[in-house]
C-alpha cells in the first residue's frame, strides 16, 4: 500500500476504521428494523404476512447474488465509488419502499433496489477495503473495531426507527431513514483504495485465476454452505421477531427493547470476534458460534416465553449475531490472501444470502400456512448444527501459491 499525502493528513486507520464501521453500521441497521414496518404496512395496504416476507427473502438474495460483482467493482476500482453508489441505491430503495401501493413495487424497492444496495455498503466492502488498507497486524484489531462501531449504529437505529414510526407514521419513517443513507454518503471517501495495486512482494495474479483457486478449494465450498445457516437464522429472527412477540401477546415495547438488546450485544460480540480471530483459529470459533446459536433459540422456543427468556435470548443472540463476517472475512483473506479478497468474500455471500431467503420467505409462507413459526424455529436450529460440522474439517492453512511465496528466496 502506497502512503499519500491524503492518508498522512486525516485517513489514518482510526478515521477509515470508523467511518466503514458507520456506514456498514446503518446499511445493516436500517435491515435490522424492517421487521417494525411489517405490521403497519401490511395494515395500510392489504397485504398479507408472505408478501411482506417475499420482499425480504428477494432482498436477501439479489444482495448476495450481486456481492461478488460489487466485490470485483471493488477490488478493481477502489470501494470508496462502490460504497458511495451503495448509499444512494439504498436511498432511493427506501424512498420507493415508502411509496410502493403494489405488492410488486414493494417486490423491486424493497427487494431488488435495497438488496443492491446492501451488496455495496455490508461487510464485504467495508472489510475488503480495511484489510488492505491497514497493515496485516492492525487487520484483527481494524475488522474487531469497525464492527463494534457498526454494532453500535444498529443499536442506536432501533430506537430511532421506532421514534419515526411513533412520531411521523411508517411512510416517513422510511423517507427519514433514507436521507439517514444520503448523509452518510461522504465518509466512504475515507475508505479510498489504489485500484490494481498488488501487495509488494507479492506475485500478480489475476482475478480468473484467484477465483478457479478458491473454486478447487474445498474449505471455500463448505464456508459458502456453513454461511447458510447463519443467514437463514439473522433473516427470520430480525423479520419475524416483532410479529412472533405480537401472536404471543407481547406488546411493540417488548419487540423494540428485545432488536435493541440485539444490536448493544452485537457490539462486543463483534468486536471480540475480530480479536479472537486473530488469537484463535477461526474455523473453531466459527463452530462454536453456530452451536451456541443452536442451544440458545432452542431455549428460547421450549422454555415459556418471557421478558426474562425474550431478553436473555436477545443479549446471547445479539453477542453471536455478525460475528461470523469477520471471522469468516478474515479465514477468506487468510487461506486466499487480500489482493480480491472483497470478490471471493462475495461468493461465500452467496451461501449466507440464499439462507436469509429462506429463513425471510419461509417465516412468511409458515405462518400463512399454520399459524405458528414454531417449523421454522425448529429449521434454524438443525441449520445451526449443521453448519458447527461443516466448519471443522475445513483445510484452513494458506493455499500452496501463497506458502510458496513465503518461502526466502
Amino acid at each position: 500500500m502506497r502512503e499519500t499525502h491524503m492518508n498522512k493528513s486525516w485517513r489514518t486507520p482510526l478515521v477509515m476504521v470508523v467511518c466503514g464501521g458507520i456506514i456498514m453500521g446503518l446499511s445493516l441497521g436500517v435491515r435490522h428494523v424492517q421487521g417494525l414496518f411489517l405490521l403497519p404496512m401490511i395494515e395500510t395496504r392489504g397485504w398479507t404476512r408472505e408478501n411482506f416476507a417475499l420482499a425480504v427473502a428477494v432482498q436477501n438474495l439479489v444482495w448476495g447474488l450481486l456481492m461478488p460483482f460489487t466485490g470485483m467493482i471493488a477490488d478493481k476500482f477502489g470501494s470508496a465509488k462502490v460504497l458511495a453508489g451503495g448509499c444512494l441505491l439504498y436511498a432511493i430503495g427506501l424512498y420507493w419502499m415508502a411509496h410502493s401501493t403494489s405488492s410488486m413495487e414493494l417486490l423491486w424497492s424493497c427487494g431488488v433496489v435495497i438488496g443492491a444496495g446492501l451488496s455495496a455498503t455490508s461487510f464485504g466492502t467495508v472489510y475488503g477495503a480495511l484489510s488492505r488498507l491497514v497493515l496485516p497486524e492492525q487487520r484483527g484489531w481494524a475488522m474487531g473495531v469497525a464492527g463494534a462501531v457498526g454494532g453500535l449504529g444498529q443499536f442506536a437505529l432501533v430506537p430511532v426507527a421506532q421514534g419515526f414510526i411513533s412520531g411521523f407514521g411508517w411512510l416517513l419513517a422510511l423517507v427519514m431513514l433514507g436521507g439517514v443513507m444520503l448523509i452518510i454518503t461522504p465518509m466512504s471517501a475515507a475508505l479510498q483504495e489504489e485500484p490494481n495495486v498488488a501487495p509488494v512482494g507479492r506475485q500478480e495474479q489475476s482475478l480468473v485465476d484467484a477465483m478457479k483457486e478458491a473454486f478447487a478449494h474445498k474449505g471455500f465450498w463448505l464456508l459458502n454452505l456453513g454461511f447458510l445457516a447463519c443467514g437463514f437464522q439473522l433473516a427470520f429472527i430480525a423479520g419475524h421477531l416483532p410479529a412472533y412477540l405480537a401472536d404471543k401477546g407481547m406488546n411493540g415495547r417488548n419487540a423494540v427493547i428485545a432488536l435493541s438488546l440485539i444490536a448493544l450485544a452485537n457490539i462486543a460480540g463483534t468486536y471480540y470476534a475480530g480479536i479472537f480471530g486473530a488469537m484463535y483459529r477461526r474455523k473453531r470459533l466459527l463452530a462454536y458460534n453456530y452451536l451456541t446459536r443452536s442451544a440458545v433459540i432452542a431455549a428460547f422456543v421450549l422454555l415459556p416465553l418471557s421478558e426474562w427468556t425474550l431478553y436473555g435470548f436477545s443479549l446471547v443472540m445479539g453477542f453471536l449475531w455478525l460475528g461470523t463476517a469477520p471471522l469468516t472475512n478474515g479465514l477468506v483473506s487468510q487461506m486466499f490472501g487480500v489482493k480480491y479478497l472483497t470478490t471471493l468474500f462475495g461468493f461465500v455471500f452467496v451461501g449466507h444470502q440464499i439462507g436469509g431467503f429462506l429463513g425471510a420467505w419461509l417465516g412468511g409462507v409458515v405462518f400463512d400456512a399454520t399459524k405458528s413459526y414454531d417449523l421454522v424455529w425448529f429449521g434454524a436450529i438443525a441449520l445451526g448444527l449443521i453448519s458447527a460440522a461443516l466448519h471443522w474439517p475445513i483445510d484452513d492453512r494458506e493455499v500452496a501459491r501463497l506458502r510458496l511465496q513465503a518461502v526466502p528466496a
